[in-house]
């Protein structure tokens, strides 16, 4: 389900969308909030440019919000059925998980974004 290859590879490793032989980001933990979100400006491998255009990133805000809406609903899910909290606690709940994942859900938005335009290439891969 997770190999190389995959779009989902790319997704949830951060991989290089054309070759998955790199990360595209500088810092692969996403918990150092200044290099969140900065990226390579191109693959070393393959050579791809990450940045198709100026602002080409504004799109996956949209994606973001779809991504976050999934976190919130994972944490009512588990916070209000299986441990069966107040609703109260359900809230901040959502907000403590949306907060602690937050640099996550950005990267995942990206990630998303980009291979919505770029494709693997098995050529690519191999070199």
């Amino acid at each position: 389900m997770l190999k190389k290859g995959t779009k989902l590879y790319s997704i949830i490793t951060g991989a290089c969308p054309k070759c998955h032989a790199e990360c595209m980001y500088v810092n692969k933990n996403p918990y150092i909030l200044s290099e969140t979100l900065t990226m390579h400006e191109k693959c070393s491998c393959c050579g791809t440019k990450y940045k198709i255009e100026p602002s080409f990133f504004y799109g996956a805000m949209y994606v973001s919000y779809g991504v976050g809406i999934a976190f919130a609903v994972a944490a009512f899910v588990i916070s209000f059925f299986f441990l069966s909290a107040s609703i109260d606690v359900v809230f901040i709940s959502i907000i403590g998980t949306l907060i602690i994942f937050f640099p996550i859900i950005l990267r995942i938005s990206r990630n998303i974004w980009i291979n919505l335009f770029m494709s693997y290439d098995k050529t690519l891969g191999k070199k």
